[in-house]
């Protein structure tokens, strides 16, 4: 099986990275955090008529009538981005609400678990949402503090629906997130090794800092490996295997871009931070790693048992 992409693949991977640089670049982002994360609705438009969500979406019914590997792309650069919102449920819920392929209505979803809340599950951007995908009301809910600034969070009083038939998408499509952003932590943690300098040369040239670096890599392009294959297959367990390479190459390379950053990769003005706390945020929704770990561990079980039994 050939994972190369082709020339189209690369032309809309590149084209949403633009897209996104023009108009979702650092300082946009920075008033997205001075905002309190509160949601852009103009570049929530933007998106839908770029395609953003109406991509997987027929043509006849005015979408762009690709498939889940390009979506996977698009999520890429997405995460890479740091763009907020509920971009995910927005995308699955194109074909369901009216609205949500346009970008003119926000979509959430009850795609995290309580978080020890007491059975009172948690969902994000609630106060900018017009739905809540596979559920016909949209709920009321108690603020509470988060650990991602970009990622406001509202605690509801009963539990909810997390559209089970849509959470191999979810999954998958939240592992390319977290693959874009540890791609590009690498990028961020190389750029500062070439600049920061000690004892007269960069601290890129110590061997430590180079192993790091290395390490981050392997980890980010292994994990881009496992979501690529994933959303060709559509396999369940390959999608619960790339969601958690995903998460742990996200969350590990943020602290490992931290390192390299020192002392100023913890100050507010950093942005490695953001994506450590996103990354965290995103490990908990639609399926955890221990969720992920249990389904892979029953397909281990399933194959070792039809290999004995034959």
């Amino acid at each position: 099986m050939d994972f190369r992409l082709t020339e189209e693949q690369q032309d809309l991977q590149a084209g949403v990275r633009g897209l996104l640089a023009g108009r979702y670049g650092r300082e946009a982002l920075r008033a997205s955090v001075d905002s309190g994360g509160a949601l852009d609705r103009a570049l929530w438009r933007e998106l839908g008529e770029a395609g953003f969500f109406a991509l997987r979406l027929p043509e006849a019914e005015g979408g762009v009538g690709l498939g889940l590997p390009e979506a996977v792309l698009v999520f890429e650069e997405a995460g890479r981005a740091l763009l907020p919102g509920p971009l995910v449920a927005t995308h699955l819920a194109a074909g369901t609400v009216p609205g949500a392929a346009a970008g003119t209505a926000v979509v959430t979803a009850f795609d995290l678990g309580d978080l020890r809340g007491g059975g009172r599950p948690l969902v994000a951007h609630l106060a900018d949402a017009d739905a809540v995908l596979g559920t016909p009301l949209l709920p009321s809910g108690e603020p509470v503090r988060s650990a991602d600034p970009l990622t406001p969070l509202h605690r509801v009083a009963a539990p909810g629906s997390a559209a089970a038939t849509y959470r191999d998408e979810g999954a998958l499509l939240t592992a390319a997130l977290q693959a874009g952003s540890a791609l590009r932590t690498v990028e961020l943690a190389v750029r500062y090794a070439q600049e920061r300098e000690q004892f007269g040369q960069p601290i890129g040239a110590f061997q430590a800092v180079k192993h790091l670096c290395a390490q981050m890599l392997v980890r980010a392009e292994v994990a881009r490996t496992a979501v690529y294959a994933a959303a060709v297959t559509a396999d369940p367990a390959e999608v619960a295997g790339a969601k958690l390479l995903a998460d742990g190459a996200a969350v590990r390379n943020a602290r490992d871009c931290l390192q390299v950053h020192g002392g100023m990769g913890f100050t507010w003005e950093a942005d490695v931070h953001l994506h450590l706390k996103r990354a965290w945020v995103r490990a908990e929704q639609w399926r955890t790693a221990g969720e992920a770990e249990e389904l892979l561990a029953e397909e281990l079980l399933a194959a070792e048992l039809l290999t004995a039994g034959g």
